[in-house]
């Protein structure tokens, strides 16, 4: 490789620079409604824990998997910095997951171009990468990847993969190190933010064979080696993590090798109908059942085969169909059912799987568009952009009414289950949502139950069922019920632990409290009430060096944990070390001024002093 001074990319334009403010503008607009959106299921698993806020929180998501949902640690790292930003108001994460989204919108149609230039048809496709790009800003498949705020991966990771892959076409040209050096830093960085975008390598083979009809060994392949080394590297870790630290592994994901065959045929073609007709959109989609043994269930991996087989013989005549559909099939493939994916616990398919795969019939579809209507006698051209702006006014309506359902929990989970009654997981997180507002805690129960009666092996949803009882006057021995099944079912699982140790305490079983917090914090040590109500029963029953030191070891966690502050100055007391007490108790009141029982013990030390 080598600098070299020419570079035959497309000159930058005025009409190019309104046409991508356009673009970008199209995305917001159909994407105003999310902005009053509030944090929904998983977010707070993303928008930054208080424990991490810190230098040293942010030296943990780099250097420690686990701290954080997904070892995603530039995504996790952005999160940081926009919690430093605006803390935990739903506002500013919108914002930047929409203004990402339409960045990538705007870049799409600068990669296409970048295809498009030099090649024989490019006088015939000129203007088909914009409405790629705008159909790609305004598809509905892509509302679950842009108005949820967890997804803001997708966002991140495909801007930085079309920034990737934009430099990569200019090294094409020009055989330049610098542009070959960005690409491979903009590869990495996305990489860090979603390993789904380590297909880019494979992606890019499949471009430069439609744009020039054959791959060459030693300037296409040889340049992109490193890069499939490093993305199937990121993509075994993520594998691993997602086994050994988000929990997918287990009795929802033991599928033998046939039937994951079973769940990619389906998935592709599951994706390819929300593309073209994306109406009864959900967040949660039914689970279907797999049966080897079903002759209709082979047909969808058999029509996967027999569609690439007749792109392939056609291919002489146009090689754009199949490209476009070898890109969306394996940047699909990390979300196929090959490798196991948390969220499959829940259904095989999910709306924001597809939104980098999506790129490929997308831009098919935008500069097919533009090549027909060029093709047109010229007094019916007219037709093509009148046909190019209703198709825009009516995926964008569908875009924006569709972002109504991720506004609150909710909204989400009744959405989701009047279009799948069968969805536990929307069950027992509507009863979630309504066991947080007064009134509805019946309501709450009766979502527990049902999601139980789908499905009766769920630890988290015993547990949840178990709070409930908690807060029923006379039910707690009903909660201590479902705490132990929520064990039984899942011996690992830390908040069941948690919770029947809380019960245990009122009913007085202190011993076997501390074994169950003890346990909670093996299996999660991240949790900090455990670590503090432990403290407190280890000074209770006269351990008090080894209890303040569970203690102080939640304030670790998170450093203005009020109850960890007092129950730190009532172990100082209890030790005889009055000043420090009083030290703590002061900071209880710096950070809840007023707070009766740190008023009462500041009277208890003054009357010792």
């Amino acid at each position: 490789m080598k600098d070299a001074p020419h570079s035959t990319a497309p000159r930058l334009r005025a009409a190019d620079v309104a046409l991508s403010a356009g673009i970008f503008a199209a995305a917001v607009l159909v994407y105003l409604p999310s902005m009053s959106g509030a944090l929904i299921w998983n977010d707070t698993d993303y928008v930054t824990a208080p424990g991490l806020k810190s230098l040293h929180g942010l030296w943990l998501i780099w250097t420690r998997p686990g701290v954080t949902q997904q070892y995603y640690p530039l995504l996790h790292s952005f999160f940081w910095v926009q919690s430093r930003l605006w803390g935990e108001a739903p506002l500013g994460y919108h914002a930047v997951t929409v203004a990402l989204h339409a960045s990538a919108s705007v870049l799409l149609a600068w990669v296409l171009r970048g295809l498009f230039n030099g090649t024989a048809l490019s006088p015939c496709l000129d203007g088909g990468e914009w409405l790629a790009a705008l159909l790609f800003a305004i598809h509905p498949a892509h509302v679950e990847s842009v108005a949820w705020i967890s997804e803001q991966k997708n966002t991140l990771s495909l801007a930085l993969y079309l920034g990737s892959a934009l430099a990569y076409l200019r090294f094409d040209t020009t055989r330049g190190r610098r542009a070959y050096a960005w690409a491979l830093a903009l590869f990495l960085a996305s990489l860090l933010c979603k390993t789904v975008t380590a297909t880019l390598p494979a992606a890019m083979l499949v471009a430069l064979w439609w744009k020039r009809g054959r791959i060459s060994w030693k300037r296409d392949v040889v340049p992109l080696v490193p890069w499939f080394v490093v993305g199937i590297a990121a993509g075994l870790f993520t594998s691993w993590v997602e086994r050994h630290y988000v929990g997918a592994e287990g009795g929802d994901f033991e599928i033998a090798g046939l039937q994951r065959l079973l769940v990619a045929g389906r998935a592709v073609w599951f994706y390819t109908g929300t593309l073209a007709w994306p109406f009864g959109l959900n967040f949660i989609y039914p689970r279907w059942v797999l049966d080897t043994h079903s002759l209709g269930q082979w047909l969808y991996p058999a029509a996967v085969l027999a569609l690439v087989g007749a792109l392939w013989l056609l291919r002489g005549k146009a090689r754009g169909p199949l490209a476009a559909y070898l890109f969306f099939v394996g940047s699909l493939l990390p979300a196929l059912g090959f490798v196991n994916l948390y969220g499959a616990r829940y259904s095989w398919v999910w709306d924001h799987w597809q939104y980098l795969p999506d790129i490929g019939p997308i831009s098919l579809a935008g500069a097919g568009l533009v090549f027909a209507w060029r093709r047109l006698r010229p007094g019916l051209r007219w037709v093509g952009p009148w046909i190019a702006a209703v198709l825009a006014l009516g995926l964008g309506s569908l875009t924006s009414a569709h972002c109504a359902m991720f506004h609150d929990n909710e909204s989400l989970y009744l959405d989701t289950l009047a279009r799948n009654p069968g969805s536990w997981m929307a069950h027992n997180n509507l009863g979630l949502a309504w066991s947080k507002l007064p009134g509805r805690l019946d309501d709450a129960i009766a979502q527990y139950q049902a999601a139980l009666r789908l499905k009766p092996d769920i630890a988290e949803t015993h547990t949840n069922l178990g709070r409930a009882w908690l807060q029923t006057p006379g039910r707690t021995d009903d909660a201590v019920a479902e705490f132990r099944e929520a064990i039984r079912v899942d011996p690992k699982y830390p908040d069941a632990h948690f919770y029947l140790a809380n019960s245990l305490v009122a009913k007085g079983d202190i011993k076997e409290a501390i074994e169950n917090y003890e346990t909670a914090l093996k299996y999660d040590p991240g949790l900090p009430e455990a670590s503090n109500n432990l403290g407190i029963l280890l000074c209770r029953t006269g351990r008090g060096a080894e209890g303040l030191s569970r203690i102080e070891a939640a304030l670790r966690m998170e450093p203005d944990f009020l109850p960890a502050h007092f129950a730190r100055g009532a172990a100082l007391l209890q030790m005889g070390r009055i000043q420090d007490a009083q030290a703590e108790f002061e900071r209880v009141l710096a950070l809840r001024p007023g707070y009766e029982p740190a008023l009462r013990m500041m009277q208890l030390i003054r009357s010792r002093q």
